[in-house]
Protein backbone atom coordinates (compact mmCIF):
# COMPACT_ATOMS: atom_id res chain seq x y z
CA UNK A 1 0.00 0.00 0.00
CA UNK A 2 1.57 2.92 -1.11
CA UNK A 3 0.29 6.82 -0.69
CA UNK A 4 -3.34 5.39 -0.45
CA UNK A 5 -3.19 2.91 -3.14
CA UNK A 6 -2.03 -0.88 -3.64
CA UNK A 7 0.84 -1.34 -5.98
CA UNK A 8 1.28 -4.35 -8.13
CA UNK A 9 4.27 -6.16 -8.04
CA UNK A 10 6.43 -8.84 -10.02
CA UNK A 11 8.44 -10.07 -7.06
CA UNK A 12 8.14 -13.68 -5.47
CA UNK A 13 5.29 -14.38 -3.47
CA UNK A 14 5.21 -15.49 -0.54
CA UNK A 15 2.43 -16.81 2.41
CA UNK A 16 1.69 -16.27 5.82
CA UNK A 17 1.34 -19.48 8.19
CA UNK A 18 -0.56 -20.94 10.20
CA UNK A 19 1.46 -20.57 14.01
CA UNK A 20 -0.40 -24.06 15.24
CA UNK A 21 -0.01 -26.16 11.77
CA UNK A 22 2.46 -24.61 9.69
CA UNK A 23 0.24 -24.69 6.46
CA UNK A 24 -0.30 -22.19 4.06
CA UNK A 25 -2.99 -19.24 4.52
CA UNK A 26 -4.90 -17.39 2.14
CA UNK A 27 -2.93 -14.59 0.62
CA UNK A 28 -1.01 -13.98 -1.43
CA UNK A 29 1.66 -11.20 -0.71
CA UNK A 30 4.69 -9.43 -2.62
CA UNK A 31 8.03 -8.02 -0.98
CA UNK A 32 8.16 -4.15 -1.53
CA UNK A 33 10.95 -3.28 -3.87
CA UNK A 34 13.74 0.11 -2.89
CA UNK A 35 11.33 2.18 -5.70
CA UNK A 36 8.19 1.38 -3.88
CA UNK A 37 10.08 2.78 -0.73
CA UNK A 38 10.82 5.46 -2.51
CA UNK A 39 7.49 6.61 -3.38
CA UNK A 40 5.90 6.16 -0.18
CA UNK A 41 8.83 8.34 1.43
CA UNK A 42 8.15 11.04 -1.56
CA UNK A 43 4.71 10.71 -1.15
CA UNK A 44 4.59 11.40 2.59
CA UNK A 45 7.07 14.12 2.54
CA UNK A 46 4.38 15.56 0.17
CA UNK A 47 1.54 14.83 2.41
CA UNK A 48 3.75 16.09 5.66
CA UNK A 49 3.30 19.88 4.14
CA UNK A 50 -0.91 19.43 4.49
CA UNK A 51 -0.82 17.02 7.65
CA UNK A 52 1.30 18.77 10.07
CA UNK A 53 -0.95 21.74 9.71
CA UNK A 54 -4.46 19.86 10.16
CA UNK A 55 -6.47 21.13 12.79
CA UNK A 56 -6.46 19.35 15.74
CA UNK A 57 -9.96 18.19 15.25
CA UNK A 58 -9.66 17.21 12.21
CA UNK A 59 -6.08 15.13 13.27
CA UNK A 60 -8.52 13.19 16.23
CA UNK A 61 -11.26 12.10 13.77
CA UNK A 62 -8.58 10.92 11.50
CA UNK A 63 -7.49 8.68 14.91
CA UNK A 64 -10.69 7.69 16.01
CA UNK A 65 -12.21 7.07 12.54
CA UNK A 66 -9.41 4.32 12.40
CA UNK A 67 -10.21 3.13 15.61
CA UNK A 68 -13.62 2.72 14.68
CA UNK A 69 -12.87 0.90 11.44
CA UNK A 70 -10.52 -1.66 13.27
CA UNK A 71 -13.48 -2.50 15.62
CA UNK A 72 -15.72 -2.91 12.76
CA UNK A 73 -13.90 -5.65 11.24
CA UNK A 74 -14.79 -7.72 14.07
CA UNK A 75 -14.50 -11.31 13.68
CA UNK A 76 -12.70 -11.01 10.30
CA UNK A 77 -9.58 -9.70 12.44
CA UNK A 78 -9.81 -11.79 15.28
CA UNK A 79 -9.85 -15.10 13.04
CA UNK A 80 -6.96 -14.36 11.18
CA UNK A 81 -4.51 -12.71 13.53
CA UNK A 82 -5.05 -16.05 15.74
CA UNK A 83 -3.91 -18.05 12.83
CA UNK A 84 -0.85 -16.24 12.03
CA UNK A 85 0.35 -15.54 15.37
CA UNK A 86 -0.64 -18.76 17.23
CA UNK A 87 -2.21 -16.24 20.12
CA UNK A 88 -5.11 -17.39 21.85
CA UNK A 89 -8.72 -15.39 20.80
CA UNK A 90 -9.20 -14.06 24.02
CA UNK A 91 -5.53 -12.45 23.85
CA UNK A 92 -6.81 -10.51 20.26
CA UNK A 93 -9.67 -9.48 21.22
CA UNK A 94 -8.06 -7.66 24.34
CA UNK A 95 -5.18 -6.75 22.19
CA UNK A 96 -8.05 -5.45 19.79
CA UNK A 97 -9.68 -3.08 22.45
CA UNK A 98 -5.60 -1.84 23.63
CA UNK A 99 -4.95 -0.86 19.59
CA UNK A 100 -8.87 1.16 19.57
CA UNK A 101 -7.92 2.11 22.95
CA UNK A 102 -4.47 3.61 22.49
CA UNK A 103 -5.71 5.74 18.90
CA UNK A 104 -8.80 7.31 20.93
CA UNK A 105 -6.07 7.86 23.10
CA UNK A 106 -4.16 9.98 21.19
CA UNK A 107 -7.31 11.60 19.60
CA UNK A 108 -8.42 12.75 23.18
CA UNK A 109 -4.55 14.40 23.65
CA UNK A 110 -4.71 16.12 20.08
CA UNK A 111 -7.85 17.30 20.69
CA UNK A 112 -7.10 19.06 23.99
CA UNK A 113 -3.72 20.55 22.83
CA UNK A 114 -2.05 21.16 25.62
CA UNK A 115 0.71 18.44 24.57
CA UNK A 116 2.76 20.74 22.10
CA UNK A 117 4.36 22.30 25.36
CA UNK A 118 3.19 26.35 24.31
CA UNK A 119 5.66 28.34 26.01
CA UNK A 120 5.92 32.54 25.88
CA UNK A 121 8.07 35.16 26.86
CA UNK A 122 6.84 38.22 25.89
CA UNK A 123 9.17 41.50 25.09
CA UNK A 124 10.45 43.36 27.79
CA UNK A 125 11.68 46.50 25.61
CA UNK A 126 12.32 48.93 28.44
CA UNK A 127 15.10 46.16 30.07
CA UNK A 128 18.11 46.84 30.72
CA UNK A 129 21.04 46.89 29.72
CA UNK A 130 19.44 45.00 26.57
CA UNK A 131 16.01 44.72 25.86
CA UNK A 132 14.01 40.90 25.59
CA UNK A 133 12.68 39.93 22.14
CA UNK A 134 9.27 38.29 22.18
CA UNK A 135 9.97 34.56 22.09
CA UNK A 136 7.96 31.70 21.85
CA UNK A 137 8.17 28.59 21.55
CA UNK A 138 6.30 24.82 20.89
CA UNK A 139 7.08 21.35 19.47
CA UNK A 140 6.73 20.67 16.27
CA UNK A 141 6.12 17.38 13.93
CA UNK A 142 9.66 16.18 12.26
CA UNK A 143 8.43 14.62 9.32
CA UNK A 144 7.83 11.04 7.77
CA UNK A 145 8.06 8.11 10.54
CA UNK A 146 9.07 4.90 9.54
CA UNK A 147 7.67 1.82 12.10
CA UNK A 148 8.78 -1.39 12.37
CA UNK A 149 6.06 -4.09 13.24
CA UNK A 150 6.55 -6.16 16.06
CA UNK A 151 6.51 -9.92 16.51
CA UNK A 152 4.78 -10.27 19.44
CA UNK A 153 2.14 -7.88 19.52
CA UNK A 154 0.20 -8.66 15.67
CA UNK A 155 -2.32 -5.60 16.39
CA UNK A 156 -1.29 -3.44 19.67
CA UNK A 157 2.89 -2.87 18.20
CA UNK A 158 1.99 -3.38 14.82
CA UNK A 159 0.39 -1.33 11.88
CA UNK A 160 -1.82 0.56 13.99
CA UNK A 161 0.00 0.60 16.68
CA UNK A 162 1.29 2.78 19.53
CA UNK A 163 4.12 3.68 17.34
CA UNK A 164 1.90 4.61 14.26
CA UNK A 165 -1.14 5.99 16.53
CA UNK A 166 1.70 8.72 18.15
CA UNK A 167 3.14 9.38 15.13
CA UNK A 168 0.08 10.12 13.58
CA UNK A 169 -0.83 12.21 16.36
CA UNK A 170 2.34 14.40 16.07
CA UNK A 171 1.52 15.60 12.34
CA UNK A 172 4.01 12.86 11.09
CA UNK A 173 2.97 10.73 8.19
CA UNK A 174 3.77 6.90 8.75
CA UNK A 175 5.23 4.37 6.82
CA UNK A 176 4.69 0.96 8.01
CA UNK A 177 7.26 -1.76 7.46
CA UNK A 178 5.10 -5.42 8.10
CA UNK A 179 6.73 -8.09 10.31
CA UNK A 180 6.07 -10.96 7.97
CA UNK A 181 5.02 -13.54 10.35
CA UNK A 182 1.14 -11.54 9.91
CA UNK A 183 0.97 -9.96 6.78
CA UNK A 184 -2.96 -11.06 6.58
CA UNK A 185 -3.67 -8.95 10.14
CA UNK A 186 -1.56 -6.38 8.45
CA UNK A 187 -3.45 -6.51 5.04
CA UNK A 188 -6.97 -5.73 6.99
CA UNK A 189 -5.62 -3.10 9.36
CA UNK A 190 -3.78 -0.93 6.33
CA UNK A 191 -6.91 -1.30 4.80
CA UNK A 192 -8.47 0.19 7.69
CA UNK A 193 -6.53 3.04 7.71
CA UNK A 194 -6.58 3.75 4.12
CA UNK A 195 -10.21 3.69 4.48
CA UNK A 196 -10.53 6.51 7.95
CA UNK A 197 -8.03 8.75 5.90
CA UNK A 198 -9.87 9.29 3.00
CA UNK A 199 -13.72 9.43 5.03
CA UNK A 200 -11.58 12.32 6.74
CA UNK A 201 -9.90 13.57 3.92
CA UNK A 202 -6.38 13.05 4.74
CA UNK A 203 -3.39 13.96 2.44
CA UNK A 204 -3.03 9.85 0.32
CA UNK A 205 0.75 10.25 1.45
CA UNK A 206 -0.21 10.11 5.25
CA UNK A 207 0.23 6.52 5.18
CA UNK A 208 1.52 3.46 3.27
CA UNK A 209 2.63 -0.02 4.36
CA UNK A 210 5.03 -1.85 3.04
CA UNK A 211 6.04 -5.97 2.92
CA UNK A 212 9.54 -7.41 3.14
CA UNK A 213 9.91 -11.28 3.82
CA UNK A 214 13.69 -10.17 4.57
CA UNK A 215 15.88 -7.07 5.84
CA UNK A 216 16.42 -5.07 2.51
CA UNK A 217 13.39 -3.03 2.13
CA UNK A 218 13.58 -1.98 5.72
CA UNK A 219 17.40 -1.13 5.36
CA UNK A 220 16.45 1.25 2.28
CA UNK A 221 13.43 2.63 4.78
CA UNK A 222 16.18 3.90 7.69
CA UNK A 223 18.85 5.07 4.86
CA UNK A 224 16.44 7.05 3.35
CA UNK A 225 17.37 11.15 3.16
CA UNK A 226 13.72 11.65 3.65
CA UNK A 227 13.14 9.60 6.52
CA UNK A 228 13.30 10.97 10.07
CA UNK A 229 12.38 9.30 12.63
CA UNK A 230 12.91 5.66 13.21
CA UNK A 231 10.69 2.82 15.70
CA UNK A 232 11.35 -0.69 16.30
CA UNK A 233 10.29 -3.45 19.07
CA UNK A 234 12.38 -6.61 18.63
CA UNK A 235 15.45 -8.38 19.42
CA UNK A 236 18.68 -6.08 20.67
CA UNK A 237 20.78 -7.07 17.70
CA UNK A 238 18.06 -5.77 15.07
CA UNK A 239 17.76 -3.03 16.97
CA UNK A 240 21.31 -2.03 16.97
CA UNK A 241 21.51 -2.94 13.32
CA UNK A 242 18.66 -0.34 12.41
CA UNK A 243 20.86 2.30 15.04
CA UNK A 244 24.18 1.87 13.56
CA UNK A 245 22.57 2.09 9.91
CA UNK A 246 20.81 5.50 10.88
CA UNK A 247 23.50 6.93 12.65
CA UNK A 248 25.79 6.64 9.34
CA UNK A 249 23.73 8.69 7.64
CA UNK A 250 25.35 11.73 6.29
CA UNK A 251 21.91 13.34 8.65
CA UNK A 252 21.97 11.18 10.73
CA UNK A 253 18.17 9.96 12.44
CA UNK A 254 16.70 8.78 16.05
CA UNK A 255 15.91 5.45 16.29
CA UNK A 256 13.90 4.52 19.14
CA UNK A 257 14.42 0.71 19.41
CA UNK A 258 12.73 -1.38 22.25
CA UNK A 259 15.05 -4.22 22.59
CA UNK A 260 14.52 -6.53 25.30
CA UNK A 261 14.73 -7.10 28.73
CA UNK A 262 14.41 -9.97 31.15
CA UNK A 263 12.64 -7.70 33.75
CA UNK A 264 14.15 -8.53 37.47
CA UNK A 265 11.74 -9.69 40.36
CA UNK A 266 13.13 -9.11 43.92
CA UNK A 267 11.72 -11.85 46.14
CA UNK A 268 11.80 -10.29 50.06
CA UNK A 269 12.15 -12.85 52.78
CA UNK A 270 9.49 -11.43 54.28
CA UNK A 271 7.18 -12.15 51.48
CA UNK A 272 8.25 -15.43 50.83
CA UNK A 273 7.56 -16.22 54.55
CA UNK A 274 3.93 -15.19 54.43
CA UNK A 275 3.04 -16.17 51.12
CA UNK A 276 5.21 -18.35 49.13
CA UNK A 277 2.15 -20.32 47.54
CA UNK A 278 0.36 -17.50 46.41
CA UNK A 279 3.16 -15.59 44.89
CA UNK A 280 4.60 -18.95 42.94
CA UNK A 281 0.89 -18.62 41.44
CA UNK A 282 1.12 -15.45 40.62
CA UNK A 283 4.37 -16.31 38.92
CA UNK A 284 3.65 -19.49 37.29
CA UNK A 285 0.99 -16.98 35.38
CA UNK A 286 2.75 -14.64 34.64
CA UNK A 287 6.20 -16.43 33.37
CA UNK A 288 4.02 -18.29 31.12
CA UNK A 289 1.24 -15.89 29.80
CA UNK A 290 1.22 -15.86 26.15
CA UNK A 291 3.79 -18.56 25.94
CA UNK A 292 6.34 -15.88 27.52
CA UNK A 293 6.12 -14.07 24.13
CA UNK A 294 6.08 -10.40 26.39
CA UNK A 295 8.64 -7.59 26.48
CA UNK A 296 7.80 -7.23 29.93
CA UNK A 297 7.94 -11.28 30.80
CA UNK A 298 9.34 -11.74 34.39
CA UNK A 299 12.69 -13.55 33.29
CA UNK A 300 14.84 -13.56 36.53
CA UNK A 301 13.60 -14.07 40.30
CA UNK A 302 16.20 -12.85 42.95
CA UNK A 303 15.68 -14.23 46.57
CA UNK A 304 17.34 -14.96 50.16
CA UNK A 305 18.12 -18.48 50.50
CA UNK A 306 15.38 -19.25 53.33
CA UNK A 307 12.68 -21.96 54.10
CA UNK A 308 10.18 -19.55 52.51
CA UNK A 309 12.40 -19.31 49.27
CA UNK A 310 12.09 -22.91 49.46
CA UNK A 311 8.83 -23.34 49.79
CA UNK A 312 8.28 -21.19 46.97
CA UNK A 313 10.73 -22.85 44.78
CA UNK A 314 8.44 -26.33 45.23
CA UNK A 315 5.61 -25.08 44.34
CA UNK A 316 6.83 -22.55 41.28
CA UNK A 317 8.05 -25.95 40.17
CA UNK A 318 5.41 -27.97 40.75
CA UNK A 319 3.00 -25.27 38.77
CA UNK A 320 4.84 -25.03 36.19
CA UNK A 321 5.72 -28.50 35.15
CA UNK A 322 1.74 -28.99 34.58
CA UNK A 323 1.60 -25.66 32.54
CA UNK A 324 0.19 -26.36 29.22
CA UNK A 325 2.28 -25.98 26.05
CA UNK A 326 1.15 -23.25 23.87
CA UNK A 327 1.73 -21.98 20.27
CA UNK A 328 4.61 -19.67 19.89
CA UNK A 329 4.70 -16.79 17.08
CA UNK A 330 6.52 -18.49 14.59
CA UNK A 331 8.73 -21.84 14.11
CA UNK A 332 11.46 -19.11 14.11
CA UNK A 333 10.83 -17.76 17.39
CA UNK A 334 10.34 -21.49 19.27
CA UNK A 335 13.19 -22.94 17.81
CA UNK A 336 15.29 -20.04 18.88
CA UNK A 337 13.76 -20.41 21.89
CA UNK A 338 14.05 -24.25 23.11
CA UNK A 339 17.89 -23.59 21.71
CA UNK A 340 18.50 -20.69 23.92
CA UNK A 341 16.75 -22.43 27.03
CA UNK A 342 18.83 -25.78 26.57
CA UNK A 343 22.02 -23.91 26.05
CA UNK A 344 21.88 -22.11 28.81
CA UNK A 345 21.24 -25.41 30.97
CA UNK A 346 24.36 -26.44 30.06
CA UNK A 347 25.82 -23.62 31.67
CA UNK A 348 28.09 -24.29 34.93
CA UNK A 349 25.95 -24.17 38.04
CA UNK A 350 22.86 -24.13 36.12
CA UNK A 351 19.58 -27.03 37.63
CA UNK A 352 17.01 -27.20 36.19
CA UNK A 353 13.73 -27.34 38.42
CA UNK A 354 10.94 -27.30 36.61
CA UNK A 355 10.47 -28.49 32.66
CA UNK A 356 6.37 -28.94 31.04
CA UNK A 357 5.57 -31.15 28.04
CA UNK A 358 5.46 -30.51 24.72
CA UNK A 359 2.16 -31.06 22.62
CA UNK A 360 -0.18 -29.56 20.34
CA UNK A 361 -0.64 -30.55 16.74
CA UNK A 362 2.51 -28.95 15.17
CA UNK A 363 5.33 -29.73 17.27
CA UNK A 364 7.65 -27.49 16.16
CA UNK A 365 5.59 -24.24 17.28
CA UNK A 366 4.85 -25.59 21.04
CA UNK A 367 6.83 -23.81 23.89
CA UNK A 368 7.91 -25.95 26.86
CA UNK A 369 7.86 -23.97 29.81
CA UNK A 370 11.09 -24.25 31.43
CA UNK A 371 12.66 -23.08 35.49
CA UNK A 372 16.25 -22.59 36.40
CA UNK A 373 18.28 -22.06 39.05
CA UNK A 374 21.55 -20.67 40.05
CA UNK A 375 23.51 -19.62 42.93
CA UNK A 376 24.04 -15.92 42.90
CA UNK A 377 27.67 -16.46 42.58
CA UNK A 378 27.54 -18.15 39.41
CA UNK A 379 25.07 -15.72 38.15
CA UNK A 380 27.47 -12.23 38.46
CA UNK A 381 30.45 -14.04 37.21
CA UNK A 382 28.41 -15.49 33.95
CA UNK A 383 27.36 -12.93 31.63
CA UNK A 384 25.29 -15.63 29.54
CA UNK A 385 23.02 -15.64 32.34
CA UNK A 386 21.40 -12.37 32.25
CA UNK A 387 20.66 -12.30 28.29
CA UNK A 388 17.21 -12.35 27.78
CA UNK A 389 15.22 -15.87 26.35
CA UNK A 390 12.42 -14.92 24.70
CA UNK A 391 9.46 -17.82 25.66
CA UNK A 392 8.39 -19.26 29.46
CA UNK A 393 11.17 -19.19 30.60
CA UNK A 394 12.73 -17.82 33.96
CA UNK A 395 15.35 -18.27 35.85
CA UNK A 396 15.62 -18.24 39.96
CA UNK A 397 18.99 -16.64 41.74
CA UNK A 398 19.58 -17.80 45.30
CA UNK A 399 21.69 -15.35 47.15
CA UNK A 400 22.84 -16.62 50.17
CA UNK A 401 22.24 -12.82 52.17
CA UNK A 402 21.66 -9.60 51.47
CA UNK A 403 24.79 -8.39 50.74
CA UNK A 404 25.15 -10.85 47.83
CA UNK A 405 21.70 -9.87 46.52
CA UNK A 406 22.97 -6.18 46.44
CA UNK A 407 25.93 -7.81 44.11
CA UNK A 408 23.56 -9.75 41.93
CA UNK A 409 21.40 -6.25 41.62
CA UNK A 410 24.79 -3.75 40.98
CA UNK A 411 25.69 -6.98 37.99
CA UNK A 412 22.29 -6.42 35.67
CA UNK A 413 21.80 -3.96 32.99
CA UNK A 414 19.03 -1.85 32.48
CA UNK A 415 15.51 -2.97 32.21
CA UNK A 416 11.98 -2.17 31.44
CA UNK A 417 10.52 -2.88 34.61
CA UNK A 418 11.96 -4.50 38.21
CA UNK A 419 9.70 -5.48 40.69
CA UNK A 420 9.62 -5.64 44.24
CA UNK A 421 7.56 -8.39 46.03
CA UNK A 422 7.72 -7.55 49.82
CA UNK A 423 5.77 -6.70 53.19
CA UNK A 424 4.93 -3.10 54.11
CA UNK A 425 7.47 -3.58 56.90
CA UNK A 426 10.60 -5.10 55.31
CA UNK A 427 10.49 -2.64 52.51
CA UNK A 428 12.96 0.03 54.80
CA UNK A 429 15.13 -2.20 55.41
CA UNK A 430 15.89 -3.25 51.76
CA UNK A 431 16.16 0.70 50.70
CA UNK A 432 19.74 0.22 49.18
CA UNK A 433 18.03 -2.70 46.82
CA UNK A 434 15.27 -0.70 46.01
CA UNK A 435 17.55 2.39 45.24
CA UNK A 436 19.79 0.30 42.75
CA UNK A 437 16.62 -1.38 41.11
CA UNK A 438 15.55 2.14 40.15
CA UNK A 439 18.58 3.22 38.64
CA UNK A 440 18.18 0.54 36.02
CA UNK A 441 14.75 0.76 35.40
CA UNK A 442 11.84 2.65 33.12
CA UNK A 443 9.21 1.02 35.88
CA UNK A 444 9.71 -0.49 39.39
CA UNK A 445 6.59 -2.28 40.88
CA UNK A 446 5.77 -2.97 43.94
CA UNK A 447 3.84 -6.46 44.58
CA UNK A 448 2.33 -7.19 41.09
CA UNK A 449 3.86 -9.06 38.09
CA UNK A 450 5.57 -6.99 35.40
CA UNK A 451 3.37 -8.70 32.61
CA UNK A 452 0.64 -6.14 31.46
CA UNK A 453 1.17 -2.48 30.05
CA UNK A 454 -1.17 0.17 31.28
CA UNK A 455 -1.89 2.45 28.11
CA UNK A 456 -2.34 6.04 29.98
CA UNK A 457 -0.75 9.46 30.45
CA UNK A 458 1.78 7.85 33.49
CA UNK A 459 3.24 4.78 31.50
CA UNK A 460 6.85 4.73 31.17
CA UNK A 461 7.64 1.74 29.24
CA UNK A 462 11.04 2.61 27.86
CA UNK A 463 14.17 1.86 30.03
CA UNK A 464 18.27 2.26 30.26
CA UNK A 465 20.10 0.37 27.65
CA UNK A 466 19.79 -2.13 26.18
CA UNK A 467 16.29 -2.36 27.35
CA UNK A 468 15.84 0.54 25.09
CA UNK A 469 18.69 2.69 23.42
CA UNK A 470 17.07 6.04 24.77
CA UNK A 471 15.77 5.81 28.25
CA UNK A 472 13.97 9.10 28.26
CA UNK A 473 11.09 8.08 25.80
CA UNK A 474 7.87 5.75 26.09
CA UNK A 475 6.30 3.16 23.26
CA UNK A 476 3.49 3.00 25.84
CA UNK A 477 0.79 6.06 26.81
CA UNK A 478 0.66 9.33 25.73
CA UNK A 479 3.86 10.49 26.30
CA UNK A 480 5.09 8.27 23.10
CA UNK A 481 4.18 11.20 21.03
CA UNK A 482 7.10 12.76 22.33
CA UNK A 483 9.35 11.13 20.07
CA UNK A 484 8.47 12.28 16.85
CA UNK A 485 8.35 16.41 17.56
CA UNK A 486 11.02 18.96 17.76
CA UNK A 487 11.01 22.74 19.39
CA UNK A 488 11.10 25.44 17.41
CA UNK A 489 10.65 28.58 18.80
CA UNK A 490 9.32 31.83 17.30
CA UNK A 491 11.37 35.33 17.60
CA UNK A 492 9.27 38.59 17.00
CA UNK A 493 6.53 37.51 15.07
CA UNK A 494 3.39 39.54 14.54
CA UNK A 495 0.44 37.61 16.17
CA UNK A 496 -1.24 36.52 13.17
CA UNK A 497 1.22 34.67 11.42
CA UNK A 498 2.11 32.50 14.76
CA UNK A 499 0.81 29.69 14.84
CA UNK A 500 -2.60 29.50 16.86
CA UNK A 501 -0.94 27.87 19.87
CA UNK A 502 1.04 30.49 20.55
CA UNK A 503 -1.25 33.93 19.57
CA UNK A 504 -2.45 36.23 22.39
CA UNK A 505 -5.90 35.54 23.51
CA UNK A 506 -4.99 31.32 23.33
CA UNK A 507 -7.85 30.88 20.53
CA UNK A 508 -7.30 27.16 21.69
CA UNK A 509 -7.44 27.45 24.99
CA UNK A 510 -4.57 25.09 25.92
CA UNK A 511 -2.49 25.29 28.89
CA UNK A 512 0.75 27.21 28.21
CA UNK A 513 3.79 28.88 30.09
CA UNK A 514 3.58 32.51 29.57
CA UNK A 515 6.31 34.21 31.63
CA UNK A 516 6.42 31.92 33.96
CA UNK A 517 3.13 31.01 34.68
CA UNK A 518 1.13 28.22 33.48
CA UNK A 519 -1.88 29.53 32.23
CA UNK A 520 -5.49 29.31 30.18
CA UNK A 521 -5.52 33.13 30.00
Amino acid sequence: MVAGRYVSSESRVFHAINAATGESLPGDFYPATEQDADDALKAAQGAFKEYRLVGNERRAAFLRAIAAEISALGAVLTERAVAESGLPEARISGETGRTTGQLNLFASLVEEGSWVDAVIDTAQPDRKPLARPDIRKMLNPVGPVVVFGASNFPLAFSVAGGDTASALAAGCPVIVKVHPAHPGTSALVGAAILKAAAATGMPEGVFSMLYDSGYSVGEVLVGHPLTKAVTFTGSYKGGMALAKLAAERSTPIPVFAEMGSINPVVLLPGSLQKRPHELASKYAASITLGAGQFCTNPGLLLGIKSEGLDSFISELSKLMSEIPSATMLTPGICKNYHTLSEEVLQEKGVSLFARSEKSGTAEFSQSAAILAGVTATEFISNPRLREEIFGPYSLLVLAEDEAELEQVVASLEGQLTVTIMGEEEELETYTDVIDSLSQITGRIILNGVPTGVEVCHAMQHGGPFPATNDSRFTSVGSDAVYRFVRPLAWQDWKNELLPPELQDGNPLAIWRKVNNNWTKD
